[in-house]
């Protein structure tokens, strides 16, 4: 009987599926589903977490049928985190739209919460308080959802992250993995457990949120074609990329480049607080044990490419911006702030605006895509850098995913400004690969010391030795960065 696992990864504009072949070490078979979003209000992002539901559905159905329902050991599920769905308890229909991760709707509630209560909040949970994340979320609906409210009065609410949505869906259990729960702002993630001082200081009754649980815990069962087919290995979409990257210990680090990017930094069952800005979050739970990252993110990465493709109309396409950088040997002294919604960590600023500095009579479109190109490498360094200085380990290479890990040009370019190897792997799938080894491990198909062999290398950047040209360029960014924040 060949052994099978089928990861669900629930990304904020498509959900997709992959059947991973545990025996061979690799993906025989993917489906994916393109999922809406709403903007009622500027700031303001929905999506229908029945939509969600039914095109996971859709796309789960389409694997099992492909791998055959007998052939699947279980089920893995990654997820975007902080996004909040409200749901009946007795039916499992959603009371109100989901709130997006991305949503700002309570930006001016987080900005107001008083400062012995923000230091409570970072001491706890790892998170800055930001309407980024959950609390705030679920207090907005609480406050603003006539039929939540009366649910919540007669026991029948539920309040969870994506994850929680499709797994009560799928078993009925109300359940929540704790890298999601740590991305809530209620969770204690030393205790691993809900705050009660957080969830009363939001308003939120604990008997609306989900019991938490290990990561490669028990969330139940779904029946398809006749069969049981447990799911375990459940974690957030980000969390899964570094599993997946085989970040399995202390120093290890993974970039993920999508619309923005996201670096996580593995510091062992170190929790470890920054003065810098990042955020401390659980990384994963394996075989009992909990481990640590430090996590930063830069708003826009991909979108900056996308701004040179469909904005100004200097590429047709995003790979043509590789060939663009390669065809001139330097950005012609041009630096590139990509804030357009805002930095990110370390600056926090959510009024800077892209910059373009340093613009000539010799400035061509080839040194402004360079230049923009350059800039996401140098918002890596930035994280990189803070990351280093706040848990005094040593970067020993970075992994990397996501789709501007293609362009060659950016991987090499990162790897010269960090100075250290950047490795790209072959199966790009970093998300769905984490939560099929999760899941496979959680069901005793791999061994724990097996799955760091399932990642394969495609190709290693390794550093220019000129590390002076790089650090010269990276101050230049830098400069051009504390202009971008004199503009608010």
């Amino acid at each position: 009987m060949k052994k099978y696992v089928i990861a669900l990864d629930e990304g904020t504009t498509s959900v997709r599926a992959g059947v991973y072949d545990v025996e061979k070490g690799m993906f025989i078979h993917r489906a994916q589903q393109d999922v809406g979003q709403s903007f009622p209000r500027s700031g303001w992002v929905e999506q229908d977490a029945n939509e969600i539901y039914y095109k996971s559905m859709y796309v789960l159905n389409d694997c099992v049928q492909a791998a055959g329902a007998e052939n699947v050991a279980g089920i893995g599920i990654a997820n975007q985190r902080e996004t909040v769905v409200f749901w009946n308890r007795d039916t499992g229909e959603p009371v109100c739209p989901a709130i997006v991760w991305q949503c700002r709707r309570t930006g001016k509630f987080c900005e107001s919460i008083e400062a012995p209560m923000r230091k409570k909040i970072k001491e706890k949970t790892g998170l800055l308080p930001d309407a980024y994340f959950s609390a705030s979320k679920i207090k907005w609906n609480l406050d603003n959802i006539p039929e939540a409210r009366k649910l919540m009065g007669e026991g029948k609410l539920c309040a969870g992250t994506v994850e929680s949505f499709i797994v009560f869906r799928l078993t009925g259990r109300f359940l929540s993995d704790y890298t999601n729960a740590s991305r809530t702002m209620l969770f204690d993630i030393k205790k691993l457990c809900w705050d009660k001082e957080l969830c009363e200081f939001f308003g939120i009754p604990l008997g609306i949120l989900p019991q938490p649980v290990a990561c490669d815990g028990d969330f139940g069962s779904v029946r398809f074609g006749g069969k049981q087919i447990p799911i375990t290995g459940v974690l957030g979409d980000q969390q899964a990329a570094l599993f997946g990257q085989a970040c399995y210990r202390e120093g290890d680090g993974k970039i993920t480049y999508g619309t923005g990017l996201f670096m996580l930094f593995h510091t062992g069952d170190k929790c470890i607080s920054s003065d810098s800005g990042l955020l401390t979050t659980i990384a994963y739970t394996l075989n009992g044990k909990t481990s640590y990252a430090l996590e930063g993110s830069a708003f826009n990465a991909g979108s900056a490419v996308q701004w040179l493709r469909d904005g100004i109309g200097l590429i047709q396409t995003s790979g043509e911006s590789e060939e663009l950088a390669c065809s001139v040997s330097d950005s012609g002294g041009i630096s590139f702030v990509p804030a357009f919604t805002g930095l990110g960590a370390p600056h926090w600023n959510s009024e800077a605006r892209a910059l373009l500095t340093g613009i000539s009579r010799g400035t061509t479109k080839a040194h402004i895509v360079r230049a923009v190109l350059e800039s996401i490498a140098f918002s890596a360094r930035d994280l990189a850098e803070c990351m280093i200085r706040d848990s005094g380990i040593c970067l020993r290479e970075i992994k990397c995913d996501g789709g501007a890990s293609a362009n060659s040009f950016l991987m090499q370019f990162q790897a010269d400004t960090l100075g250290i190897p950047v490795d790209r792997p072959q199966e790009r799938e970093s998300t769905l690969l984490g939560a099929s080894l999760l899941s496979a491990v959680s069901l005793g198909l791999l061994r724990s010391d097996e799955i760091e062999t399932r990642r394969v290398s495609e190709k290693i950047f390794k550093p220019s030795p000129n590390r002076k040209k790089f650090d010269d360029l990276y101050n230049s960014y830098l400069f051009a960065v504390k202009r971008a924040l004199m503009t608010e």
